[in-house]
């Protein structure tokens, strides 16, 4: 079998290749989305690192391809979908630089503290100014981390050495998993209102673009430190730039960009700025371990054996595929909308499989709705194959039910997320021709596509609050496709259920939100 290495990777993973029988690999690098097209049909794998795209157009042209493979965690330079549609796989190596990210932090949080570039410059141009940079300890201040999965847990057990005290904001974390390493889980209005340090691990999804911003920056206190080694976008970097200078802000770090490369910005003009050019994974060690894992993943692949990375549809015999397709679309669209609903860290998910589908060995069904369920916050650190390990490290507990009896329909696939605090239930079906269907949520019978842009609005049933909607969204030239309404009885607790031709922003939500007798409203793009 041939593979082909677009970008340069480690010569370790390319010795992982050729110490494999049977395994040609050429290595052709900074070739046009052409070139590739030309060459594809002779190749079963091929392996990028950044800078390559992998299109619709590439992939239509690999008769052959079996297996995609990404050294390194992102992967949107991968068209995934048109992979899936091929029956291609497509895999990443989301732990190779883990230590690597963690150590950067560490550095630049150690610089921000003792300002260290500026004192290296400073005395390179000839200046012995100590009184200048008088620095502060870690030790006894508060670190705030956003986002508790591999990087941010190991960025908290070395802060922890330093004698910091560690709070953590993760939405899917529950209490006991944090007791466990030691650090305390918390709201993020908390950590910002606590801590002397904040640092971003999380990925860069719509959930979390600008999540830190002008109203978070006004939580903080006063002469809090920044760091980002993360994703660029999550921070607001107009915001930041201007909690520095009202001096809200004491000193910021930061590796990553909204836009990258960049080389000009205005942070870049304040001394209380540290910047270094997206390092967090450029260590030598990080680019073998992402080189090596990345091959071990691909051999899998060839050979047929499981894979532990894979970020689109696991193996499922060819002859089960038109079959398992609808119910893994299903199911990953529950999980979407449950993330939704859930009002805190998760301690148990319930999936029922009721009806035909309970005849069915599909064991890729719960992963599929895991990721679901915790994509839009972990992104690409969450795959359909490490699912149920990442779900277990958060403390939730997943439990599957099967029976071949249903009430109403042929099949069903009932999911109940929950804490000690609050429970939701959500239910769909796969009608013929494979239509997908929400069937409910909670009490509340509804029969929604999962599909586009969708409002669901928790509320008292009374005249005129839907007209009170209508209006918010008719401002903000929203337009209604559709709407849906359940309730208990007249006057008690409903549902509203609007289906929108696009996506509304935090502002409309809140507006929505401060309606009398709202309860609750959420968005949902499927």
């Amino acid at each position: 079998m041939k593979i082909l290495i677009c970008d340069r990777i480690s010569e370790k993973g390319l010795e992982v290749f050729k110490q494999e029988p049977g395994i040609e690999v050429d290595v052709k690098l900074k070739l046009t989305e052409d070139e590739i097209c030309e060459i594809a049909s002779q190749y079963q794998a091929m392996v990028v690192r950044s800078q390559t795209r992998i299109t619709k157009k590439i992939l239509e042209h690999a008769d052959q391809l079996k297996v995609v493979g990404r050294a390194g965690v992102g992967i949107d330079n991968i068209d995934v979908d048109a992979a899936t549609l091929k029956g291609v796989v497509v895999v990443n190596t989301p732990d190779g630089n883990t230590i690597s990210a963690c150590e950067h932090t560490m550095a630049m949080m150690l610089a921000l503290s003792r300002h260290i570039p500026q004192a290296d410059q400073s005395l390179r141009q000839g200046q012995w100014n100590r009184s200048k940079f008088v620095g502060v300890e870690l030790r006894n201040k508060t670190l705030g981390i956003i986002g508790y999965g591999k990087i941010g847990s190991e960025v908290g057990k070395r802060s922890k050495a330093f004698g910091m005290k560690i709070l953590v904001y993760d939405p899917y974390i529950n209490q006991e998993v944090a007791e466990r390493a030691g650090v305390e889980a918390v709201s993020l209005d908390t950590l910002l209102k606590e801590s002397d340090y904040i640092t971003v691990h999380m990925p860069l999804t719509p959930e979390t673009k600008h999540m830190i911003s002008t109203e978070q920056f006004a939580k903080m206190k006063d002469g809090v430190r920044i760091l980002n080694v993360a994703r660029g976008g999550i921070i607001d970097e107009a915001a930041l730039y201007e909690a520095i200078v009202s001096k809200k802000v004491a000193g910021a770090a930061l590796d990553v960009f909204e836009n990258e490369p960049q080389t000009q910005s205005p942070l870049f003009t304040l001394s209380e700025v540290i910047v270094t050019p997206h390092l967090g994974a450029s260590t030598e060690e990080a680019q073998v371990h992402v080189a090596i894992d990345v091959a071990h993943e691909i051999l899998r692949v060839l050979r047929g054996e499981p894979v532990q990375n894979a970020v689109n549809i696991p193996f499922i015999k060819p002859e089960h595929m038109d079959v398992a397709q609808p119910y893994m679309e299903l199911t990953e669209k529950l999980g979407k909308l449950a993330s939704v609903f859930a009002e805190g860290p998760i301690s148990s998910l319930e999936i029922k499989y009721l009806g035909e589908i309970a005849k069915l060995e599909f064991g890729s069904l719960t992963n599929t709705f895991i990721k679901g369920l915790l994509r839009p916050y972990l992104h690409d650190a969450i795959n359909y194959v490490n699912a149920p390990l990442v779900a277990k490290n958060r403390g939730i507990k997943v439990q599957e039910i099967k029976s071949t009896q249903t009430e109403d329909y042929t099949n069903k696939i009932c999911v109940t997320i929950s804490n000690k605090k609050w429970k939701h239930t959500i239910a769909g079906a796969v009608f013929r021709k494979n239509e997908l269907r929400i069937l409910s949520i909670d009490k509340f019978s509804l029969d929604i596509q999962p599909t586009g842009h969708i409002m669901i609005i928790r509320h008292t049933d009374r005249p005129k609050l839907v007209g009170q909607v209508g209006m918010i969204l008719g401002e903000e030239g929203v337009n209604i496709a559709g709407m849906q309404l359940d309730r208990e009885e007249a006057g008690g607790d409903a549902m509203m259920i609007l289906t929108i031709d696009h996506e509304v922003g935090e502002d409309v939500i809140e507006k929505i939100k401060m309606i009398e007798d709202v309860k609750t409203a959420n968005y949902v793009a499927f």
